[in-house]
Parts: structure tokens; sequence; C-alpha cells
């Protein structure tokens, strides 16, 4: 069998072969860099956040955007989906929003004389959770079968999601008046967490000049198609991981959950999304295998927003939260020995 026969896990489970799928490196190059530069288009100065949320869509996760009102947190979510030819709804999270309208609700139909169901914007493609952290966690909990099983169960039955299927959620700090604290399962359910931070200078003088004369997410239009996104993700699953970076993978998480620091660590699928990312991260760099230096990159996004610092820590005094959880990952990546390849 040719190195280009490969057999691979495509989305959903089947199996299918790289070349039944069309995509090949440069065939990942151009299609993930056209999407790129078109989420580029409307978020100014951001590449990090825009990688970010690529990896995630190719990586089968969701991604939470944390940061303060008006920072381009809906925009970047918005931008991906206008890029991608497929469905994109967007629900706004308020204290008054109930489950079944996310997940959809079975309606009783007179004249057929019997339940129809009417499903909720939780079915589409891409789905933007605008402020998650504004309604209540009955409501935050609806999300939690879609995101981990790709389903949703309403009077019993269970109805799947499309494939691909991408929740992009955005919230406020905890601070702010009239949110809510996600809890650990929906947490845990996020690939990655990242922050938009402000804009340099220079970027926001430009995003003045662009939106005085208009939206430019008017002007985007699809650079790939839904199925064509599928092929990518079985593309990117098939990226070698060898033994040596699965247990370097391993080694990270147990630190945390062995920490001092830490009341609560990175759980068994924060390892497996770990390597996921670090999949879809080789590929962008033009790479068929995943070296430690990958898996360091994205710890931070990948686990930060899962560990919880335990109170009176040695590390903790004079430190907030999220300090203490970067220190400890910087710890832990100091004190696991990283593989080193075999000559």
């Amino acid at each position: 069998m040719t190195d280009d026969q490969t057999t691979m896990t495509a989305p959903g489970g089947a199996s299918t072969s790289r070349a039944a799928t069309g995509v090949d490196a440069a065939v990942f190059a151009e299609t993930t860099d056209a999407l790129i530069s078109s989420v580029s288009q409307v978020i100014d100065g951001k590449p990090d956040a825009v990688r970010a949320a690529l990896v995630c869509l190719l990586a089968e996760g969701h991604l939470l955007i944390e940061d303060v009102p008006g920072v381009g947190k809906t925009m970047l979510a918005r931008a991906l989906g206008a890029s991608i030819r497929a469905t994109v709804r967007r629900i706004q999270f308020t204290p008054d929003l109930l489950p079944s309208d996310v997940t959809g609700v079975s309606v009783y139909d007179q004249s057929e004389g019997r339940f129809e169901f009417k499903p909720g914007a939780i079915f589409a493609h891409v789905v933007i959770a605008d402020e998650i952290n504004r309604s209540s966690p009955k409501t935050q909990s609806a999300l939690l079968e879609a995101m981990e099983e790709r389903q949703v169960t309403v009077d019993g039955t269970s109805r799947v999601l499309p494939d691909p299927f991408l929740v992009v959620a955005t919230q406020n700090p905890l601070e702010m008046e009239g949110t809510y604290a996600l809890p650990e399962a929906q947490r845990d359910r996020f690939m990655m967490r990242i922050s938009m931070g402000y804009p340099d200078a220079a970027n926001e003088a430009l995003m003045l000049r662009q939106r005085d004369s208009g939206n430019p997410l008017e002007a985007i239009r699809p650079v790939i198609s839904a199925e064509r996104v599928a092929a990518l993700i079985a593309w990117a699953r098939s990226v070698h991981v060898s033994p040596a970076v699965e247990e370097y993978a391993v080694a990270l998480s147990r630190a945390t959950r062995e920490h001092s620091d830490l009341r609560l660590g990175a759980s068994p699928r924060a390892t497996l999304q770990l390597v996921r990312a670090a999949k879809v991260w080789a590929a962008l760099e033009g790479r068929e295998y995943v070296i430690p230096d990958d898996l360091v990159t994205l710890l931070e996004p990948v686990f930060a927003h899962r560990l919880i610092a335990a109170r009176g820590g040695a590390m903790a005094r004079g430190r907030g939260g999220a300090d203490l959880v970067t220190s400890v990952l910087d710890s832990v990546v100091r004190s696991v020995r990283v593989p080193v390849a075999a000559r």
C-alpha cells in the first residue's frame, strides 16, 4: 500500500483513504490559507485567534472566546461561518432563553393528528452561542449532549446534528453584571479557550476606515463547502503521532492532576483534545507528524480553562486564578521530560 493510499478514519467513523478525500498536503495548505485569508478580512491583527478557530473546526472541537464586550468575539465567529458554504445559526443567550429554544421542541399538528419535531437553532454546521454565560445553567446544559455526542435527544428520540459541527461560544468576564459561571462539565467540552484582546493602534485605525465605508463581513464569500471541510478534517486526522509523543501528552495531563496547587487537573478528554488539536496544528505547519513543541504551544489554550486552583496553595498566595494556572502550566512544561527522537 502506497503512502497516498493510507487508510484513515473520516468524521463519523467511516473508513476511507487519503486518495478518496481528494486532499493532499498542498491542497490542505492552499485551502486553509484561503480560509485564514477570508476570516482575516474582518478580524484585523488577530492571526492567533483566527488560527485557533480554524484548529477547532478541523480538530472537531469547539471554541470558547472570553473577553470584554466590543473586541470582535462574535465577529470572528460570524466571519468563520460566512467563509464556509454551510448552515450558520446564531443564538443570543439571555436569562429567559429556554433549553427547547436551543435543541428544538415537539409540536402537536392537529391536521395530521401527531407530534412534529421543530428543530432548534443547534441544528447547523456552525453555531454561534453569543454571550453563553448570560443564560441560566439549565439552558447552558442543553449544549452538553450536542457538543460531546453531536446529537440531541428530545422526547426520548435522538437526532444527529450536521457534519461538520462547530460551536463557537462567546462569554463576558464573570465579574460583569448578569453572568453565570459555566460549570466544569460545560468548560471541559470546549477544546480551546482564547481571548481576543484589544487591537493595536494601527489595526484599530484601520478598523475605523474599513467600517466607515461599510461592514467588511458583507463582502465575505464562502471559500469552501461543508463537504470539503469534512475532507480536511479527515486529512488532519491522519497526521502521525508517535507513541513517545502520545506518552508526553499523557504525562503533561497527569502532571496537572498531581500538582499541589490545583484542585482539578486536566481530564482524559483534555488529553485527547490536546492531541487532536496538535494534529491540525502540525498540518497547518506543513508537517504530517506531531512534535512535542506542538503540544507545548497548545497547552494553555487547551488546558487552562479546565483547571481549578486549590485554595491556599503555595503558588496561589498573592496571585489571581488565571495567573496561577499559567504558572502551573509553565512549571508542568519544565518538569515533564520531553521525548527525544531516536537516532
